[in-house]
């Protein structure tokens, strides 16, 4: 019983002075081990290629053609020849108004020019002998001149008869009120009966021709300016007039099927707005773009044959907020580029300045090591790259 405090004291001595025999001396495995050769960074090797630039601008459609339907005589409407919403001709009938009093007219007019007719034969004749008797003494001059001046105001009477006959054929076609362009008719503001005027404010319906169609939209004129430096300095090569063409996005995000062509740019900046208007023209076969329809409209500015595109990862931003990128130097070091980043296409950043042909561009493992550190660096797959940037759905910038 008296042996049990002794080893409880002992085994608590022993325990004691290993423990401070461990801390003087050296640990039994040795100091911890580090990290083995420089940090590994994947790298991508930029690469020129030849890109087409484009902007997407928003934009409404607007009829290629419009006519207001109006009356231009007055009468009451005995018929309406067309479908509201239907396609139109050019010269097809649309109204047709009373044309009875129009009609009476016509034939007023044509019975008073016969009157002028038949007067203009006998003071015609009349004249002729006058000045066969005025040679022979048989007549005064004088009367040789009445005569010749009765023969010039017969003439003249004929000559406004026909006016008035042909005044009175004109008021009797437009009581046959008839399409001025092919298009689309909207709906008729009257019915069978009802009063129409010459020339009132009111239109009787209106026709718009829709295919083909035009797109307007706005560009800030500090784009164009950008546009017209890049193409001075050959930054970008015009495709021509022929080559401006240009995609829409509809409302619900999907791409219009058939491509259109830029028409025109004004040549006016907007005091207001800044911005320039561009004119873009689509065919329209289906009828699926209608006025006054919102859409986006992707026009190509050019095509950059030396463009670099970099993985939107690669791209950082310093304490300024300045885009930033890595880059693997000769040496095998680490080094910073500040650069210049155009504008988004996809997944990736069109580089402007800070980076050549050639560079060995980090995109992943950047965080492992510093600027001037030694790193491993190690190829990675290429993204896929864009046949153009109109098909990226670009934003202007």
């Amino acid at each position: 019983m008296s042996s049990k405090p002794f080893l409880s004291g002992g085994t608590a001595l022993l325990a004691l002075v290993s423990a401070l025999l461990a801390a003087c001396g050296d640990p039994p495995h040795g100091p911890p081990s580090g990290p083995s050769g420089p940090p590994q960074v994947g790298v991508l090797v930029v690469q020129p290629q030849r890109l087409a630039l484009g902007t997407e601008l928003p934009g409404r459609t607007v009829p290629y053609q419009i006519a207001e339907v109006r009356p231009q005589v007055t009468g009451l409407i005995q018929a309406r020849s067309f479908q509201e919403g239907s396609l139109v001709k050019a010269g097809q009938p649309l109204y047709q108004i009373d044309a009875a009093s129009y009609q009476a007219s016509v034939d007023s007019a044509r019975a008073t020019l016969a009157k002028s007719e038949a007067n203009l034969r006998s003071t015609r004749l009349k004249s002729q002998r006058y000045s066969e008797l005025v040679a022979i003494k048989a007549v005064s001059q004088q009367d040789q001149d009445d005569a010749s001046a009765a023969l010039q105001q017969g003439e003249a009477d004929v000559a406004a008869a026909k006016a008035a006959l042909e005044t009175a054929r004109i008021n009797l076609a437009y009581t046959r009120v008839t399409s001025p362009i092919s298009g689309r008719i909207g709906r008729s503001s009257v019915t069978p009966g009802a009063l129409v005027t010459a020339n009132q404010a009111s239109t009787l319906s209106t026709v718009q021709q829709l295919d083909p169609i035009y797109v307007d939209v706005t560009q800030s004129s500090s784009a164009v300016l950008r546009l017209r430096q890049a193409l001075a300095r050959g930054d970008l090569k015009s495709g021509g007039a022929d080559a401006a063409a240009v995609k829409l996005l509809l409302e619900d995000g999907s791409t219009y099927p058939l491509a259109g062509k830029l028409q025109f740019s004004d040549v006016t900046v907007d005091q207001g707005t800044g911005a320039i208007t561009l004119r873009a023209v689509f065919p329209n076969p289906g009828g699926a773009l209608l006025p006054g329809m919102y859409v986006r409209a992707v026009v190509e500015e050019g095509v950059s044959d030396q463009a670099l595109l970099v993985p939107q990862p690669a791209v950082g931003r310093d304490s300024t907020g300045k885009p930033l990128a890595y880059v693997v130097g000769a040496d095998g070091r680490l080094e910073a580029r500040a650069i210049t980043t155009g504008r988004a296409i996809g997944d990736q950043w069109l580089v402007t300045a800070g980076l050549k042909a050639g560079d060995r561009l980090v995109v992943e493992g950047q965080q492992k090591a510093r600027p001037g550190q030694p790193v491993n660096a190690v190829p990675v797959a290429s993204p896929a790259t864009p046949a153009s940037a109109p098909a990226a759905r670009l934003a202007a910038t």
